[in-house]
């Protein structure tokens, strides 16, 4: 990871790595999810027949993480989480031009686990999404943690664009940031964003007129297994090899 990644990553709290994943594979990841999508019900959110949304890839797509390893995501994780990191979590999201939608700024606070219901001064906010328990984490998990947005079409202004607040994660769980300081993310299928769960970004309608889409594989990684008062992470994957 080259000197210029790995700094902006620290103080502006995300980075974009180019040309990660050539067009074959981005074409087989893409192929991979509409089969998932289409026998996983729980687990995909549709709007009019059009999944936008689903939950629970790691379980669907058994060999998801070999279909997304590669050298440069590798070092980037080890460079920022340490050795031992692991997947926790996979989602996906689509903003086709007909059923496009928008996300106010907010920062990711939620995991995935096995059981929400322990005793706990660590967790907050059990919820269940899909079949799965989540709490909110605390702000140690949340700063050990690292997101991949694998893009998968290009995006441009058009096709709703995720927006960040450069430096937002460094205030913590505070989501204090004003529209003026957004940054638009415009990226090439292929390119992976590589950004601070605690990072405030939100994101725009995709344009109507446009007939485009803004398909991304969101991946979840943690520097470490060990979970505070006995919670255990839903998933917790190392790519092979890694150990």
């Amino acid at each position: 990871m080259s000197t210029q990644i790995n700094s902006q990553l620290e103080s502006d709290g995300y980075c974009i790595v180019p040309n990660v994943f050539d067009q074959p594979t981005v074409e087989a990841l893409r192929a991979k999810i509409e089969a998932a999508n289409r026998t996983d019900i729980e687990s995909a959110l549709k709007s009019r027949g059009t999944v936008f949304a689903a939950r629970n890839l790691i379980d669907s797509i058994p060999d998801l993480l070999a279909s997304v390893d590669s050298p440069a995501l590798r070092e980037l994780l080890t460079q920022t989480l340490g050795a031992d990191f692991g997947l926790v979590r996979a989602l996906y999201f689509d903003k086709p031009s007909d059923r496009s939608w928008n996300l106010p700024l907010h920062k990711d606070l939620t995991i995935a686990v096995k059981d929400n219901s322990l005793p706990t001064t660590h967790f907050s906010k059990p919820t269940r999404k899909a079949g799965v328990d989540h709490v909110e984490a605390s702000q140690a998990v949340l700063e050990n943690m690292l997101t991949l947005r694998i893009h998968l079409d290009e995006v441009t202004e058009s096709n709703g664009p995720l927006e960040v607040v450069p430096g937002s994660h460094q205030s913590g769980k505070q989501n204090e940031a004003t529209p003026n300081d957004r940054v638009r993310i415009l990226c090439d299928a292929g390119d992976v964003l590589a950004m601070r769960p605690m990072l405030s970004h939100g994101s725009g309608h995709t344009d109507p007129e446009g007939n485009l889409r803004r398909r991304i594989l969101h991946l979840e990684f943690c520097g470490t297994e060990l979970l505070s008062d006995g919670f255990q992470w839903m998933h917790f994957l190392k790519f092979q090899g890694s150990d």
